[in-house]
Order: C-alpha cells, then sequence, then structure tokens
C-alpha cells in the first residue's frame, strides 16, 4: 500500500524545516487562509529525491503571513510588495512565500501579467504536471495532496508533460527547462508534448538571449549536461540556438574528459567553450550576442578559438618552457583548459597542462626593489632585466635567491636582455 503523502512529507523535510512548516500552516489557518508547498520539492519527494528549494503558496496574502511569521520566530525577511512575494531567512536553509496567482500573456513570448488567484490558477501556470503538485499544510489537511493535473501519474509513467497546448508558445523557455527534465530524471516527453515542442521550436526567437542564456547555463549545471545537449540536436532545439552547434559524441567525450579534471575553473563555463570549440569565429560572435553572454563568458569563449588556432606553435616537443610561456601567458585558463581538452596532439596537451599546473605559477625570488639595491637604475632595464630572470627561472636556469643575484649581476653588467615573455598579450585582439 502506498505511503501516506503527510508521513512522506514528515519523513522527508529536514525537522527544523518540518517543525517551521507546521508553524506556518497553523498561523495561516489562523490568519484565514490556505497554505500549500508547491513544485518540485513535492516532485523530488515523491521521487525520494534531495530538493531543498521550499516554495509555499498562499491563498490570501503571501506578505502578512511571512510578516507573522517572521515576528515569531525572528527570522529575516524580504518582501517584495509588487509581486505579492517573501522570503524567510532561517540558519542554514530559506522558505520563499508567494500569493497565488494567475497569469494571462499579452503575445507568444512575452513576459506574463499577473494577478492574484486561487491555487488552481497557481498550478496551471506552471510548466508540467510533475511540476504542478501541492500538499497542504494546515493543520487540519496536512499533507493531503493536491494533484489536478495528474502530475503523480506521469511520475509514475516517466513522463514530461505540458498542461496546456499553447505552452511552448506562452512561455518557450519551457522548451529547453523539458529537455533538462527529461533528461535529469531519465524521463520521456510525453508523445503529444514532444509533437508541440517540435512544432513550437522556433518560438525560441521571440524571447530575448538573457533568457535563453539563463536556461542554458542551467543545463550545463547538470550532471552530464552532454545528455541534454544531445538530445536538443535530436529535436531541432540546438540549431535554433545557433546552426553550427552540435550535440555530438565528440563533445560528450569532452564533457565526460573534463568531468575527471574540472578543478582549475568554473566547470560549466568550460562546457561552455566546449559547445563552441568547433564554432567559426564569426559564429561564435553570433552566438554570444544572441544569447548576450556576459563579460567573463564571453571572454573565455573568443579566447578558447583564439588559442585554437595558435596550437600548432605548442606541438614541439623541444620547446624550452620559457617559450611556452610566452606562447600562453594572457590567455585565460579557462580557454588554455578547454583547448588541453579537446587538441589531438598530446605534446600540444601536455604543453598546456604544464603551463596550467606549473609554469604560470612561477616567479623570480628578486623584485624591482631587489634589482635597484643590487645597482640596477630605475628605468625600462629593470623590466627587461626582470623577464630575463624568469625566462631563466622558467627554464631552471637559476634556482636559489644567490643564483638570481649573480645573474642579475651578469645582465647588469653586460645589457643582456630579452624581450619580454609577456608579448603574446599583444597578439591577442583588443575586443576580448
Amino acid at each position: 500500500m502506498p505511503e501516506n503523502p503527510s508521513s512522506q512529507l514528515e519523513k522527508y523535510l529536514p525537522p527544523p524545516v518540518l517543525a517551521l512548516v507546521k508553524i506556518a500552516g497553523l498561523s495561516a489557518s489562523d490568519l484565514g487562509q490556505e497554505l500549500y508547498i508547491v513544485g518540485g520539492v513535492v516532485r523530488d519527494l515523491f521521487l525520494g529525491r534531495a530538493n531543498f528549494d521550499f516554495d509555499l503558496v498562499v491563498e490570501g496574502d503571501a506578505i502578512s503571513l511571512a510578516g507573522k511569521l517572521a515576528k515569531d520566530s525572528q527570522a529575516k525577511l524580504r518582501i517584495h510588495t509588487r509581486f505579492g512575494t517573501a522570503k524567510l531567512n532561517y540558519p542554514g536553509f530559506s522558505l520563499d512565500l508567494a500569493t497565488a496567482r494567475s497569469e494571462t500573456y499579452s503575445k507568444p513570448g512575452a513576459l506574463p501579467t499577473v494577478k492574484p488567484g486561487s491555487l488552481k490558477d497557481d498550478l496551471i501556470r506552471r510548466d508540467f504536471s510533475i511540476n504542478a503538485m501541492a500538499l497542504h499544510l494546515n493543520p487540519q489537511r496536512f499533507g493531503e495532496l493536491i494533484d489536478l493535473y495528474n502530475g503523480k501519474d506521469d511520475l509514475e509513467r516517466r513522463l514530461i508533460r505540458i498542461l496546456h497546448t499553447k505552452s511552448f508558445i506562452d512561455d518557450p523557455t519551457r522548451i529547453l527547462r523539458a529537455i533538462r527534465y527529461e533528461q535529469r530524471l531519465g524521463f520521456k516527453l510525453e508523445a503529444e508534448t514532444e509533437k508541440l515542442l517540435r512544432r513550437d521550436v522556433s518560438m525560441l526567437d521571440t524571447i530575448s538571449g538573457d533568457r535563453i542564456r539563463h536556461e542554458l547555463e542551467l543545463i550545463l549545471k547538470e550532471d552530464e549536461p552532454e545528455r541534454a545537449i544531445r538530445r536538443a540536436e535530436e529535436l531541432g532545439v540546438l540549431g535554433q540556438l545557433h546552426p553550427s552547434l552540435k550535440g555530438n559524441g565528440w563533445l560528450s567525450k569532452m564533457f565526460a574528459k573534463a568531468r575527471q579534471i574540472g578543478k582549475l575553473t568554473s566547470l560549466s563555463t568550460i562546457y561552455l567553450c566546449l559547445l563552441i570549440y568547433n564554432l567559426s569565429e564569426k559564429a561564435n560572435e553570433q552566438f554570444i550576442s544572441r544569447l548576450n553572454f556576459p563579460k567573463n563568458s564571453s571572454q573565455a569563449a573568443r579566447q578558447t578559438l583564439q588559442l585554437k588556432a595558435q596550437l600548432h606553435n605548442l606541438a614541439n616537443p623541444g620547446m624550452e618552457p620559457s617559450d611556452i610561456y610566452r606562447l600562453l601567458h594572457g590567455y585565460s585558463a579557462t580557454a588554455i583548459q578547454a583547448n588541453a581538452l579537446a587538441s589531438e596532439s598530446p605534446v600540444t596537451s601536455q604543453h598546456l597542462n604544464l603551463y596550467l599546473n606549473k609554469l604560470r605559477y612561477v616567479k623570480p625570488l628578486l623584485n624591482g626593489e631587489d634589482l635597484k639595491k643590487l645597482g640596477v637604475p630605475a628605468g625600462p632595464k629593470i623590466g627587461d632585466i626582470l623577464n630575463a630572470l624568469q625566462k631563466a627561472k622558467l627554464d631552471g636556469e637559476v634556482r636559489t635567491r644567490k643564483d638570481e643575484e649573480k645573474l642579475i649581476n651578469g645582465l647588469r653588467l653586460n645589457c643582456v636582455c630579452k624581450p619580454p615573455l609577456s608579448s603574446s598579450k599583444r597578439q591577442i585582439p583588443n575586443n576580448i
């Protein structure tokens, strides 16, 4: 016999959260309001998956209920009067409260017009049936399941199903969200939902790049984002973001390799750099512009392709460490990491990893002030000698402070100064 949802809820919620939602339900009842826990947390409760996004919906006034709870518990309260929402921050967790609301869309892809409504209104505006379930929190009905759109059945059948035929037209970000949930949970798109998704793929052009980018960033934070990207290509979604993007076996292999290393920079940014790795620079610029990527992501993507064009210079197995440093200094660690993963040359990858793991951290023991004390006059010569000193340090020609002082004395007397090791910075276009 299936377990009662109320006992499931009591086992699922961490004890401090459970205690608080019971108090919240009692307070709502005292105010003549109805309180529910809704959305993803209900879905994941039934799936036995952890979820710490505790979203509560109030049939009544969420702000007044939140105010009462904050006063009684000394929680930190943030309210958004315009949206009828509030957040209660407690040590270790938070609760989001929202007044039940309805939505209307003035045109496809537009942001919705919102007004207070019933729980039924609030649930129908959600993306998929499995995210449109609620559990009552008022004491007399605690844990009672409200499942107006058969989300529990769809969980058991492992299906992703939209709630009405205009769902993807109203909010095309649901297209990317459907794929993300399908692949995360190991579900399938319900047949009519997949048919409508394929029909409405072009609706992605009706929404801003920021909204699409946000959904792509969420995909890239999944445990195995290549699954969703491959599925997006199958459904014609990836090509809608840019025709040159591919979700093929090569990308899956690169993403898996990245997870084995992913310790130097943001893994999701490395995924992005691998996603665009086989684009032309022109196509990459179009993609960056369409999705309005922020500066750090744009820079990493651009530098990835710029470095890719220079990789042939790193294929010589006899290169000195200082030559490797000179070629790579000025590129971001993310761009170098992406190229180290993607390069087909073992020698090139070895040189890229040597820079990442060692060479970029090599610094002389002596600085400009030390040079002045050794008799080097202030001026450009200090910079030249420091560069020569770093080259010697990289190539293992000096190791100790005494070695460095000896080299400096020779350079000072003979004026034998090498070109700056950082000259490659000037090879990088100014637009990054």
